[in-house]
């Protein structure tokens, strides 16, 4: 594991325990994304779940890689189907862009934890 490994894996547990109790909580943010997206309201409760997995998977993954490369896997899998869903409304590509960034810091964590061959460390 690497402090680059590490220093993301802060950065996407924080993000996505924020995105996710904030979902759960109906912030005002979460019920407008979603009514944007035209989804169902247990769809942002299923989100909220999804995202602080993620978070949790990334956090303790400091201490249990393993984890670390499933919280990857997991939140990449997220925002494929995040940017899907804007992609499905027909929102501008700059309101996909990050999830297609976080999607890839994610990629970025699962391959460093691996260490899958022909990835620089």
């Amino acid at each position: 594991m690497t402090y680059l490994s590490i220093f993301l894996q802060i950065i996407l547990g924080i993000m996505f325990t924020f995105l996710g109790f904030s979902a759960l909580a109906g912030a005002k943010k979460a019920l407008e994304n979603f009514d944007h997206l035209k989804l169902p309201n247990w769809f942002r409760y299923l989100t909220g779940l999804v995202q602080l997995i993620g978070a949790l998977s990334m956090i303790v993954g400091i201490w249990i890689p393993v984890l670390a490369a499933f919280g990857g896997l997991w939140l990449l899998i997220t925002m494929i189907v995040a940017a899907a869903l804007h992609f499905r409304v027909k929102q501008p590509l700059s309101s996909t862009v990050p999830a297609i960034v976080v999607g890839i810091l994610s990629l970025i964590v699962f391959l460093i934890i691996v260490e899958v061959p022909g990835t620089a460390h």
